[in-house]
């Protein structure tokens, strides 16, 4: 009987684990995927990187969406994808004016949270749960969001 309640209490303790690590990742990603996936509404444009220093990048914005107002600075998050001198479809968003990458480049890098957050699941579904097959899934999964955000930035 005591094997019993051990093995189920690990089943739950490790199931809540896992389930807070996805629901985590998905919390970290949506805060910018929403700006790049949710664009009706919202000013959209190019940038055209000036020049990068302490994590950030900016240059002058070009407005391509109907009421969108060209700015002679807008600030975008330096990261690999993003050198000076080049050319990139953004999102600005609202209140702030911060521009954030658009189109599947942005999209994909904008769900890298949660591929980190599928490959951690699948390490707590494997050991803590012993589900193997659902954790190559979720493996499976994490690997193919990283790499398809590594191959489009």
């Amino acid at each position: 009987m005591p094997s019993a309640v051990v093995s189920f209490g690990r089943v739950v303790v490790m199931g809540v684990v896992a389930v807070l690590v996805l629901i985590a990742g998905v919390w970290a990603s949506w805060g910018t995927a929403q700006h790049v996936m949710l664009t009706k509404g919202r000013e959209r444009g190019t940038v055209e990187v000036a020049r990068c220093a302490a994590g950030v990048c900016e240059g002058p914005y070009a407005p391509e969406s109907a009421g969108s107002v060209a700015r002679d600075r807008v600030v975008l998050e330096d990261s690999v994808a993003v050198a000076a001198g080049k050319t990139y479809a953004v999102v600005l968003r609202p209140g702030d004016g911060e521009a954030v990458r658009s189109g599947p480049a942005g999209v994909l890098y904008a769900w890298v949270p949660l591929g980190g957050a599928l490959l951690l699941a699948s390490v707590v579904v494997a050991g803590g749960l012993r589900r193997t097959r659902v954790a190559w899934v979720l493996a499976g999964a994490g690997v193919a969001l990283l790499t398809a955000a590594f191959v489009a930035v």
